[in-house]
């Protein structure tokens, strides 16, 4: 035989020999689920660079054979999974178990119910998607949420918007965003919410406490502002909303732009500006009533189903024009402005915003991480900075002119932790915890004496939260939260003022020194708060049923303790009481939804028994340096809240659908036996929707809004000496402004301009009618009318 023939076969039988050695590996392993470790049945696990491929059994097994000892890429996935990538180097055999997460298509579900950003179970909760969002990129989260029944706010002007949850306001309504919940000295009335609307992905509105992993004294509800969701996929996206208005001559830009990598790095960035000039009442232009707001967000983070972390940064800023009328000089001016039926100083239009104003800003810093346990649950870790600076803006005379009557700097430091343990998706329980520092600091050359003192305040909370599937059609929540809060103040206090209110006989120890003819005191009080919350979801075929029962306590905030003088922007004497304690609320709740084809009902009722309730109301007048002016004091009652909301939608043609919404609510004063003030009256809203998709998908809808007057008030009406004329009189801050009736109508269409892009373009028109009313949860309403008509266009590109 020819030698370079012997050699040849030889060389090839050891090499066969080499390759049947090397690739007779087996690749073995089980795949179980995430959570609870149950095995995943026909999971395929296949060879990325191959046809070779194995199915999982009925207990998770598998194996696969023939592999060769090099570094491979197996491809694991399942119907109801995510698929991943595993790398091996069968130099010998392989066992590896797997974890999937095995949720994927059950969340895929609730998403198409719209159910997925519910943060409970067994709240009325109600949410609103961007889509509704978008209207109000030029206004507040106050209006947006007003689409909600039960939903109402109280106004200091068109452009100062707090939100009203089923007649509770300010410190009762705890507001989240991004999960931080803001801290921005919310006990004022007229203190709007730093937020931009146009930051939101969706918002979420909880009445009651029925949500204590926020916060155990959430007695009127939360609002859970949620940010946009990030896709993990190499994608770049984003979102453009130009608008005008007429009213105001008012203009808007927002726009936000992501960035993800099929790795699981994104970033995203959100940059918002607003600006209006004076706007306009039916009959007169609203003088120094426009604003200008700027905000800035951005967040990057790192996101892997088993673990990842996120940075935020957003800065918010709004200046905000208060109607000049509104500032009145003493009680004879605010006498002539009730009595008026316009507003005492009515100029042509301008931009200009000149005091009274208000100058705020707001910025947020938050740090996240998070880790899944196998079989266990996830553990999340945040840190949260926010700094928060409000100045108001009186009208002052001479080289004070530019200085603000009221300098206040908030600084918070919020750390909290929480892991859910989801193992059992039939027992699924959250623990967490967290802590907070806050210091508030005055500036002392304003010239004024301080309204709110420096304090320091410190927060500690604990909770545990039972999310129970009993079967298939019956859910059951429980939770309880425990916080404690520490007020430590170092507060000046007028000597006549300290003896007039009794303080020298009940808190003398509370005294530090003296200086001149005031006392500096260092009040220091400790709150423990109690909450808890159970409810109960029964779920029928085309209905289903929400009962809970919501015990929560809130601490006094330092606006209802330590307040003492002249309110500039509210033209007001405040009283605030260091004997107040804090409020206890039992609220029980009940929903009941129907939904069959074209027909959909949603009805839920409250009732809300406050023990130790704290509101502030008018009880006089006093007369100072500058004049005479209303004494507003804030007191502690028993107090009961009743209300009924219903939602009605029904769709009797293909492109024709009309919806009604509608709000009742009742308070009263069980201590003296009298209406609460400011509880929202009977509102009612129609609207008749026409859509076709044919016509580049146009929407067209006439809204009709009724609210009634409210009869049902207390008499907070006094008599005040007025010098000028030496005569008493009647001042009456109490009588509601009479019914009304509204009419909008709002369209849009829709172009697609290539298969990513695509265009909206709306047209609003609010107060069709332009008809002169006055809204009585508005504390401007002694000095002006509400907005006229007002023409919007909106154009929104997608891209």
């Amino acid at each position: 035989m020819n030698k370079k023939i012997y050699w040849a076969l030889v060389l090839g039988l050891m090499v066969n020999v080499i390759v049947a050695q090397n690739c007779n590996r087996k690749f073995k392993g089980i795949v179980k689920d995430f959570h609870d470790g149950t095995p995943i049945l026909g999971a395929a696990i296949q060879v990325e660079t191959s046809k070779q491929y194995a199915i999982t059994d009925g207990k998770g097994n598998f194996t696969l054979k023939n592999l060769c000892a090099e570094k491979l890429w197996i491809v694991v996935s399942h119907v109801s999974c995510k698929t991943i990538r595993i790398q091996i180097d069968p130099k010998k055999d392989v066992f590896k178990e797997i974890r999937l997460e095995h949720h994927i298509e059950e969340l895929n579900e609730v998403k198409l119910r719209g159910e997925i950003d519910k943060k409970t179970k067994t709240s009325q909760e109600t949410i609103l998607k961007d889509n509704v969002l978008q209207r109000y990129s030029t206004l507040s989260l106050g209006d947006a949420i007003k689409e909600i029944p039960g939903v109402s706010s109280i106004n200091t002007g068109n452009t100062i918007v707090k939100p009203v949850i089923n007649g509770l306001h300010s410190s009762r309504v705890l507001i989240m965003t991004n999960n931080v919940r803001l801290q921005d000295q919310e006990w004022g009335i007229e203190h709007a919410p730093n937020i931009d609307i146009g930051a939101a992905g969706s918002v979420s509105v909880i009445k009651g406490a029925g949500a204590l992993e926020y916060g155990g004294d959430a007695i009127g509800g939360v609002v859970v502002v949620n940010p946009n969701r990030i896709y993990t996929k190499d994608t770049l996206y984003g979102r453009t909303i130009i608008s005008g208005r007429d009213n105001g001559r008012g203009y808007g830009l927002n726009t936000n732009l992501t960035k993800s990598w099929d790795s699981p790095w994104y970033f995203t960035t959100q940059i918002s500006h607003k600006r209006a000039g004076d706007f306009r009442a039916p009959d007169y232009n609203l003088t120094n009533t426009g604003i200008r707001s700027t905000s800035f967000s951005t967040s990057a983070g790192y996101r892997k189903f088993e673990y990842g972390f996120d940075v935020y940064f957003s800065h918010f800023k709004n200046e905000i024009g208060i109607l000049s009328a509104s500032h009145v000089g003493n009680v004879e001016d605010l006498v002539d402005a009730i009595n008026s039926q316009q507003p005492s100083t009515i100029e042509s239009f301008s931009y200009d915003i000149n005091a009274p104003k208000q100058e705020v800003s707001h910025q947020i810093f938050k740090s996240n991480y998070y880790q899944r346990f196998e079989s266990l649950g996830r553990l999340d870790i945040q840190y949260d900075f926010q700094s928060n600076s409000r100045k108001e803006f009186d009208i002052r005379r001479g080289n004070r002119s530019g200085i603000p009557a009221v300098d206040l700097e908030l600084i918070t430091h919020t750390l909290k932790s929480t892991f859910k343990l989801d193992s059992n998706s039939k027992a699924v329980y959250k623990l967490g915890l967290s802590a907070g520092y806050q210091n508030n600091f005055p500036n002392p050359d304003t010239g004024v004496r301080r309204l709110i003192p420096d304090y320091d305040k410190y927060d500690l909370g604990v909770f545990v939260l039972g999310d129970f599937k009993l079967n298939d059609d019956l859910v059951l929540d429980v939770g309880v939260r425990y916080d404690f809060n520490r007020i430590d103040a170092q507060k000046f206090y007028q000597i006549s003022r300290w003896q007039e209110r009794g303080y020298d006989q009940d808190f003398s120890e509370l005294i530090v020194r003296q200086e001149g003819i005031q006392y500096l005191t260092n009040p220091i009080f400790n709150f423990h708060n109690i909450s808890a919350s159970s409810g109960l979801l029964i779920k029928r075929e085309n209905s289903s049923y929400i009962f809970n029962y919501a015990l929560s306590s809130r601490a006094p905030n330092p606006a209802e303790l330590f307040s003492d003088g002249l309110h500039h922007s509210a033209a007001r004497i405040e009283l605030g009481d260091i004997r107040i304690d804090q409020e206890i609320s039992n609220r029980i709740s009940g929903s009941y939804n129907y939904q069959k084809n074209n027909f959909g009902l949603n009805i839920q009722a409250f009732f809300n028994h406050i023990n130790g309730f704290i509101y502030i109301e008018p009880i006089g007048v006093e007369t100072t340096t500058r004049g005479a002016f209303p004494v507003w004091e804030y007191k502690q009652i028993n107090a009961s809240l009743f209300g009924i909301d219903t939602d009605i939608n029904y769709n009797f043609h293909e492109q024709w659908s009309i919806q009604n919404k509608s709000s009742f609510i009742k308070g009263n004063d069980l201590t003296t036996n009298r209406p609460l003030i400011d509880i929202p009256s009977f509102r009612s809203v129609s609207i008749l929707r026409y859509s076709n998709p044919k016509w580049s998908g146009f929407n067209l809808e006439l809204q009709s809004e009724v609210v009634l007057r409210q009869n049902e008030f207390p008499n907070n009406n006094f008599n005040a000496f007025i010098l000028r004329t030496g005569q008493f009189i009647l001042v009456d801050v109490s009588t509601p402004p009479p019914a009304y009736h509204l009419l909008s109508l709002r369209g849009d269409v829709n172009f697609n301009i290539s298969k990513k892009n695509d265009l909206t373009v709306s047209l609003t028109v609010n107060n069709l009618l332009d008809t002169s009313y006055r809204e009585y949860l508005n504390r401007l309403r002694y000095f002006a009318d509400e907005l006229g008509r007002n023409f919007s266009i909106q154009f929104k590109f997608n891209y």
